[in-house]
């Protein structure tokens, strides 16, 4: 099936409107009048909206976070329409302290669940603790054997990690590498840091002794608190990429740390937003004085975006490469955070404020005129 995108105004700098042609799930051609003579084709008026790239989400809780208090303290599972709410076409899902009640197989359902609806999902394996789980025999087998995982999860400096040593993340690095160049998938290690003191310092350990291997490491949550985030900037211009969280424990609103990374020498490139959503958020009520429970959001991986364009004065091209190619790269997927023929055709389309108003996953209409019209099946 055919479509064309027509009248859409690429998010670049100065670019005139222009004409989509998609085949199937792939962006084919992007020009101005575009005519396919002889082939049934749908016609999705843009009408002048800004396109950009679909939002990729490199760090959810897509089947809930662990629970924290209890078993009643287990977060469901992301439903398919929160997601495309929020422009995000590209979720990797991860497990998070849990690694027992909340388990991989589960993980690897969800994942599958979300790309049979539309979406693109993919998984990392492993969770905050040693010895990690894993599908298979190994780290690297899942890489090779499991078609949506592509690296590995585990957590530093938090008191509810496992406090593994240098070494055990070398190990873990060898894993993913050698699982990455199997499959063909790069292959990450995808790193939680708490708030302990030393930060990131075993990964900045690693990066210095060993160059060659910053490309696998991926340090997430590092504006938990000003030192770790000085951590994160040191890693970045050592060739790393970072991942700021919208969502959780910060030391200044994510889109402000970004702009700051910017003015110590950091490259928009190097750095990346993830949302950590849909993790359970524990709260205390003020009168009661129980605990009460909400999922972590969503969509600030948007509103940050936003913010760094209005607030920020950020030119939107720059600014949405920290949802859409950055993260792509950062966990090497293939074919994704462009507006380019051959990749796929995932699209957000906004007004003049950058209120989205469609959303376009693989060719599929998602969400249109502000509406999300493709549900999963028990929504």
């Amino acid at each position: 099936m055919f479509k064309i995108i027509r009248n859409a105004r690429p998010y670049t700098a100065s670019a005139a409107p222009v004409d989509i042609l998609v085949a199937g799930e792939k962006i084919a051609v992007i020009d101005s009048n575009l005519h396919v003579n002889g082939l049934q084709t749908e016609i999705i008026e843009a009408n002048g909206a800004i396109i950009t790239p679909g939002l990729i989400d490199m760090h959810v809780h897509v089947i809930g976070g662990g629970g924290q208090t209890g078993f009643f303290s287990l977060a469901p599972e992301v439903p398919v329409t929160s997601l495309v709410a929020c422009g995000t076409t590209t979720v990797v899902g991860l497990l998070g302290t849990d690694g027992f009640v909340k388990q991989l197989p589960q993980l690897y359902a969800k994942t599958m669940s979300l790309r049979m609806n539309g979406l693109s999902a993919y998984m990392l394996t492993g969770f905050y603790g040693l010895p990690t789980p894993t599908l298979t025999n190994s780290i690297a087998e899942d890489l090779i054997y499991v078609d949506p995982v592509i690296g590995c999860k585990i957590a530093i400096s938090d008191d509810r990690s496992s406090f593994p040593t240098q070494t055990e993340l070398l190990r873990i690095i060898n894993q993913v590498r050698l699982g990455g160049f199997t499959s063909g998938k790069g292959g990450v290690m995808h790193i939680h840091l708490g708030a302990l003191p030393g930060g990131m310092e075993p990964l900045l350990e690693i990066a210095r002794q060993y160059p060659t291997l910053i490309p696998y490491i991926s340090p997430t949550h590092t504006i938990r608190y000003e030192a770790l985030f000085d951590q994160a900037i040191e890693f970045a211009r050592l060739g790393g990429m970072i991942d700021v969280s919208t969502g959780g424990t910060k030391f200044t609103d994510p889109y402000k740390a970004i702009l700051l990374a910017i003015e110590k020498g950091v490259p928009v490139e190097k750095m990346t937003f993830s949302s950590d959503g849909n993790a359970g958020v524990r709260k205390i009520d003020p009168e009661k004085g129980i605990d009460t429970y909400t999922l972590a959001p969503l969509h600030l991986n948007l509103l940050q975006t936003v913010k760094l364009i209005g607030e920020g004065g950020m030119n939107a091209e720059d600014a949405f490469k920290l949802t859409t190619e950055n993260p792509a790269k950062a966990m090497k997927l293939k074919g994704k955070g462009k507006l380019k023929p051959g990749f796929d055709a995932d699209f957000c389309l906004f007004d003049e404020a950058y209120n989205l108003q469609s959303v376009i996953s693989r060719g599929t209409v998602m969400m249109a005129e502000g509406s999300v019209v493709k549900k999963g099946n028990f929504e």
